[in-house]
């Protein structure tokens, strides 16, 4: 049988300083427990689970590894990218690499063969279409994070070799109000790749504003822990 590739992000996982979720709203009450069941449930050991960003509130590697040792602990082969709230994660993350539990992949402007499919990462930034942008802080981040996701697509590009579909993992939404952004027409314009996940969003008319489904060839897909009821869900647009 042909494993299967999962998706989520946003865990906010805090189990060496307690932070709960639940002060941003009920459907938070006790979430780990309900990410570990569901992802029991779901996920055999030789699938692979795509986690995009946001996954531990600790400030520094070593209070991260105890959240990572939780996840290592599910089931499955876990590839990870960074989120803005990862503060334990560096830029430059081949530092951290070498310190992550076994079934933890990091990738950081560079691509991974699965097998049945190549996934490439990076975080992201808020665009110049965003309420909020300020072009002397914001610019450089956003500049640079384009250039990190030209790398893993890339990458990825290569690692396919046309033969094999690629997908895409980036922390913040491609899309303002629904329209592409910069990252949305650099992903769509890329050979091969046929999906794409993304997180962050966490309000409501958020969840409701979303893109969800193909554009230019690429499925997008909302992977949010609370706005998938905080259970792992299969990637779309590979068949």
């Amino acid at each position: 049988m042909r494993a299967m590739i999962w998706t989520i992000s946003d865990l906010h996982l805090s189990h060496t300083q307690p932070k709960p979720m639940d002060i941003f709203g009920s459907q938070w009450k006790d979430h780990p427990a309900r990410i570990a069941a569901n992802w029991r449930a779901r996920v055999a050991l030789d699938d692979v689970v795509l986690v995009a960003g946001d996954i531990s509130w600790a400030m520094k590697l070593p209070d991260a590894l105890v959240d990572l040792r939780w996840l290592d602990a599910l089931p499955g082969r876990k590839l990870l990218i960074r989120g803005n709230h990862d503060y334990w994660c560096p830029r430059k993350v081949n530092s951290v690499r070498a310190q992550l539990p076994p079934s933890l992949t990091l990738l950081g402007a560079d691509a991974c063969d699965i097998g049945d499919a190549v996934v490439c990462g990076t975080r992201g930034w808020i665009t110049p279409e965003t309420t909020g942008y300020v072009p002397a802080t914001d610019g450089p981040i956003y500049q640079r994070e384009l250039g990190m996701l030209d790398r893993a697509l890339a990458h990825a590009v290569s690692l396919a070799a046309g033969a094999r579909p690629i997908i895409v993992m980036i922390h913040f939404p491609p899309f303002v109000n629904r329209q592409p952004t910069e990252f949305a027409r650099r992903i769509g314009a890329t050979p091969g790749v046929r999906a794409c996940v993304y997180g962050h969003l966490h309000r409501r008319q958020d969840h409701d504003n979303a893109v969800n489904g193909r554009v230019d060839g690429v499925y997008y897909q909302l992977t949010s822990a609370d706005f998938l009821d905080f259970g792992p869900v299969a990637v779309r647009g590979l068949a």
